[in-house]
């Protein structure tokens, strides 16, 4: 039996069911274990927001969003985003999703690093930016119980270094192509005119966050 939270639980469908194993199969118990507490995360971030959220695509989106990082995903010159937004887009064409569906699917993974966009997108873009936001830098922490954090961590277990862990798989899956790192022009326009600024570092961001380990 699937594990429920609030009434929150994986989508009872064979598509749902198909996603686990694929990703199962292809990912680390690490990013296995982070992508399903974000789906938790970002279905609970929905439900106190009161919004109306199609669990199916926002589960394909949460399990498929660092599909990007595994070698069977990856390419030499996309970035990783993209990759598993590609993944995601091939899995759910399998099922004779609806393109606007799968264009869903396909933004929410594309832009699920790039903060200030996705929450004002759909449910389902939003959500998944919300649950990465919560598993990886501890955003918006305070707003979910200590009840539903223990349940969801008992479920998918957080290791104690899930920081560096996390770090290093994320290093580990785009090291081959530094390339497309290329991100937010905004901070290089600043620093050339504005020497002394600093922009905030991920990592750092991460290893401050409200989680322990």
């Amino acid at each position: 039996m699937s594990f429920t939270l609030n009434g929150i639980g994986i989508p009872d469908s064979k598509m749902a069911r198909d996603a686990t194993a694929l990703v199962r199969d292809t990912e680390s118990d690490l990013l296995f274990h982070h992508s399903s507490r974000v789906y938790y995360w970002g279905a609970l971030a929905g439900q106190r927001l009161g919004l109306k959220v199609d669990a199916e695509l926002l589960y394909v989106g949460c399990m498929f969003h660092d599909v990007g990082l595994t070698k069977e995903h990856c390419s030499c010159d996309k970035r990783f985003e993209v990759d598993g937004a590609n993944a995601a887009r091939d899995f759910l064409k399998s099922y004779g999703v609806d393109r606007a569906d799968i264009d869903k699917v396909w933004t929410a993974i594309a832009l699920h690093t790039t903060p200030g966009i996705p929450e004002f997108m759909a449910p389902e873009i939003a959500l998944v930016t919300a649950g990465v936001e919560m598993d990886v830098l501890g955003i918006n922490y305070e707003q979910f119980s200590d009840e539903q954090r223990a349940a969801v961590v008992q479920q998918h277990p957080r290791p104690a270094q899930f920081k560096e862990e996390i770090i290093q798989a994320f290093y580990e899956g785009i090291k081959h192509k530094p390339d497309t790192t290329f991100g937010n022009v905004k901070a290089d326009v600043i620093a050339d005119k504005q020497p002394a600024f600093r922009p905030l570092n991920f990592c750092s961001v991460i290893r401050q966050s409200r989680w322990a380990g």
